[in-house]
């Protein structure tokens, strides 16, 4: 998982939209998640480091257009960060508890800089997600990394689905290489993403052709068949029984 989210963080200097903006961790695996992380070339900042690159990001409380597409090097000379692997970073990482304008690195910050939060549980960590969404990227996506299989690791990504503002559930991917489309997901090759009415969108899919299409209908009488309330709701009520 280490290896796919530095794979996806660091492609672009992490412009693209679908690069991960922060990863949310159970607190079982939280150690060794960082560790892999940091194997992979990340440099977890201290609070004194954070304090430094929140100042040059958001200056005024507003993203700052500096760091944007820039490398993790280049960041640290800039900010001026004294963690003594800063400059041989691939990317950066800080610790955050909330989410919100008064937490402005749970927002989107287009550079090579992950935000880790650190949950107690599965449940915890889709309330953290939730939160995170209700400040920005509603609509967009959201990925799973688990070491779980067959009906656990459908369970959680249908818990994900059914749950949280996403379009997409991406499962054990790079996110930002998934997201856009690849042979084996089936998602349309697109650089552009549909977020549904969360995002203010009219559609929650990845843009291709037949969105441009104007389709013609030829419509005929045929027999009818009415279908009834409870053929109509079924689902509904097997999930929500009345």
């Amino acid at each position: 998982a280490a290896q796919k989210v530095t794979v996806s963080k660091t492609f672009d200097n992490a412009t693209s939209c679908s690069s991960e903006n922060g990863v949310v961790l159970i607190a079982s695996i939280y150690q060794d998640a960082i560790a892999a992380l940091e194997n992979s070339g990340g440099v977890l900042l201290d609070a004194e480091d954070k304090k430094r690159l929140e100042g040059f990001m958001f200056a005024n409380g507003k993203l700052t257009s500096a760091f944007t597409a820039q490398s993790a090097p280049y960041i640290a000379e800039k900010a001026q960060l004294k963690h003594p692997n800063a400059k041989y970073a691939r990317f950066f990482m800080v610790v955050e508890t909330g989410f919100g304008p008064s937490a402005p690195f749970s927002g989107e910050k287009l550079s090579p800089v992950l935000t880790v939060w650190k949950a107690t549980d599965f449940n915890d960590a889709k309330q953290i997600v939730q939160g995170i969404y209700s400040f920005q990227g509603a609509g967009h996506s959201v990925g799973l990394h688990t070491a779980s299989s067959g009906n656990m690791m459908d369970e959680r990504a249908s818990q994900l689905a059914q749950e949280l503002p996403v379009s997409r559930v991406i499962v054990n991917q790079a996110h930002a290489i998934a997201t856009g489309g690849s042979f084996d997901n089936g998602l349309p090759f697109s650089l552009s993403m549909g977020c549904g009415t969360w995002g203010r969108n009219n559609f929650s899919e990845n843009m291709s052709y037949k969105h441009y299409l104007n389709i013609s209908r030829v419509v005929r009488v045929i027999p009818e068949e009415v279908p009834t309330v409870d053929d109509l709701l079924q689902e509904y009520f097997q999930r929500f029984p009345h």
